[in-house]
């Protein structure tokens, strides 16, 4: 295939979890044979947060504004598939441009898929709205479970297919080095989350003067109440996150609160740590379970309390058995295959796609 991708960022890990997650999945499905050409809005805060300019699984190009973007026409009416993300600036303009255009499939991925149908419940069209939903041939979602069949019912998608985050093992695995933190935790500040960061990190570090806590992410609050025994770290990049995790005795997964009350919404964070063979603590939502099984492959928490038994312990085979199915089921050659098979599905479906050929 010759796919377009019009993402949030490749280019740029900062502040974001969407540029880890099309690394991994590109490159892998650049494995399997496919060219891709992945367009990328330029906004002044990544292009000054750079970190991949170069990839060698696809064609990076910039835009700098819709006007530009006309520019790439012959690229997206030529591709057999065109691929649109989640948080893409002037998503509805570009969604609308893009099936106008496009004589292959049409794809939505949505990487925030619980935070995209709230903000749509409150008529906040930022970049999706309901009306380009059914111009779509797939919505690639983030979240499974009964979601999908909501944005087929409620918004007339003609198909919604689960693609999970995934992780890529050849950048994440086990690294052999000391454990510098009982527990860390990866991830930018959001105030739905804090809440549960502090019951699940920052109040367990105050009754364990005696344990490190680590928190890595950028643009928290400078009056967050740093016990003295976290070390935060404002900005971690991709390069850097396989040794954190190796670092780590146990590491926190936070969910967003759209995120748990939609369930089957797990975080890019999940697999990377898990490949790392990282044991987890997370937050519970529906679903989870299905991913990582409770109490052997994650340990999923409810309070501070259950935060100090976990980290009192050995986490090393819940770590491994993590590692294990990541491994099995949760690489980007995983989700590569799926994409694949969610694109062909389309194109063979698709009545105005048969009409065309």
């Amino acid at each position: 295939m010759n796919i377009v991708v019009l993402g949030l960022s490749l280019s740029s890990s900062w502040g974001n979890g969407h540029a880890t997650t099309f690394r991994a999945l590109l490159k892998a499905f650049a494995a399997r044979g496919h060219d891709i050409l992945f367009l990328e809005r330029d906004v002044p805060w990544y292009a000054s947060q750079r970190d991949c300019l170069d990839p060698a699984y696809c064609r990076l190009a910039f835009y700098k504004d819709l006007t530009e973007l006309e520019g790439w026409r012959t690229e997206i009416a030529a591709a057999d598939a065109v691929i649109v993300g989640s948080y893409v600036p002037e998503g509805v303009a570009v969604a609308e441009f893009v099936q106008r255009t496009a004589d292959g499939v049409t794809a939505f991925y949505d990487i925030d898929t619980p935070v995209t149908l709230a903000k749509l419940a409150r008529g906040d069209f930022e970049y999706l709205s309901p009306e380009v939903i059914p111009g779509y041939d797939v919505y690639l979602s983030f979240t499974g479970g009964p979601t999908l069949d909501r944005i087929e019912r409620d918004y007339g998608s003609p198909a919604a297919r689960a693609l999970y985050c995934s992780v890529d093992p050849e950048l994440y695995y086990p690294m052999g080095i000391n454990r510098c933190w009982d527990l860390s935790y990866l991830g930018t500040y959001s105030p739905d989350r804090q809440p549960t960061l502090e019951r699940l990190l920052i109040e367990p570090a105050r009754r364990m003067p005696d344990r490190r806590f680590a928190v890595a992410g950028p643009q928290y609050p400078a009056d967050v109440d740093w016990p003295e025994n976290v070390e935060r770290i404002e900005h971690l990049p991709p390069r850097d996150h396989a040794a954190f995790y190796s670092a780590s005795r146990f590491t926190l997964n936070v969910t967003r609160g759209d995120m748990i009350a939609a369930g089957w919404s797990p975080s890019v964070r999940l697999f990377e740590a898990a490949a790392c063979a990282t044991p987890i603590i997370s937050d519970r939502w529906e679903g989870i379970d299905s991913l990582l099984a409770d109490g052997s492959e994650i340990v999923l928490a409810d309070s501070t309390a259950d935060v100090i038994a976990a980290i009192a312990g050995d986490g090393t085979a819940i770590g491994k058995a993590a590692q294990a199915r990541a491994l099995t089921a949760h690489t980007a050659a995983h989700r590569a295959e799926e994409l694949e098979k969610h694109l062909l599905e389309a194109a063979s479906t698709n009545t105005r796609l048969a009409g065309a050929a």
